[in-house]
């Protein structure tokens, strides 16, 4: 295991490889947000016997177009939130319209609904060597994806600038067993604003 966070997602998929083995599993269904949905595909093309069934949320494929553009999208808004003193998933996840305004509320109220037990906040090297881990997939070279032999769910927002809406339709075109859900009107947080929606496709598809 890493003492300190991977520096590519290909050494995070392992990563994950190692923990799941480590925690007794034969196979799992996979969930992957964002750069979780890097270190997703790359498991599964590393170990394909290892999961079931897959659910891309939020993501792109590796060199997907806009996807090494990450840091030039992320900064302006990151330094926007801190002169607003706002969490800066508000501008990053959501929409500027009305209705993305107030899902950005909704959600950043949700997420301080659990008192305990909560995650600790990303350090800034942390921070880092993920941006750095993001930037190398969107400029390395693509995967074939048609590997991927198991059913996936593929979900996004249709206006992610973060990972580029255009890399869910890609790799929805390059699975073969998938299924492609795209909501209107949201930003990267797409899985998280239309959540009362995302949960129970989820649950059937996996149940399916």
């Amino acid at each position: 295991m890493f003492a300190t966070s991977p520096l590519t997602v290909g050494e995070m998929a392992q990563d994950m490889i190692a923990v799941i083995s480590a925690l007794g599993h034969k196979t799992v269904d996979l969930l992957g947000f964002s750069l979780g949905g890097f270190v997703a595909q790359g498991l599964v093309l590393k170990q394909p016997d290892l999961v079931r069934k897959l659910i891309l949320t939020g993501t792109g494929p590796a060199g997907g177009e806009g996807i090494d553009r990450v840091g030039a999208v992320s900064w302006p808004l990151i330094i926007r939130g801190m002169l607003t003193f706002r969490e800066p998933k508000f501008y990053l996840f959501f929409t500027r319209t009305a209705n993305g305004k107030r899902a950005a509320k909704a959600f950043l109220a949700r997420l301080k609904e659990r008192a305990k037990d909560r995650d600790k906040g990303l350090n800034p090297r942390a921070f880092l060597r993920q941006l750095k881990a993001i930037q190398a997939w969107g400029r390395q070279m693509p995967q074939d994806l048609g590997r991927i032999r198991i059913l996936t769910l593929v979900a996004n927002g249709d206006n992610d600038t973060m990972m580029p809406t255009q890399g869910s339709h890609d790799m929805a075109r390059r699975i073969p067993l998938v299924d492609l859900v795209i909501y209107p009107d949201v930003g990267h947080g797409g899985i998280f604003q239309y959540h009362e929606t995302f949960v129970p496709k989820a649950l059937d598809f996996l149940a399916a």
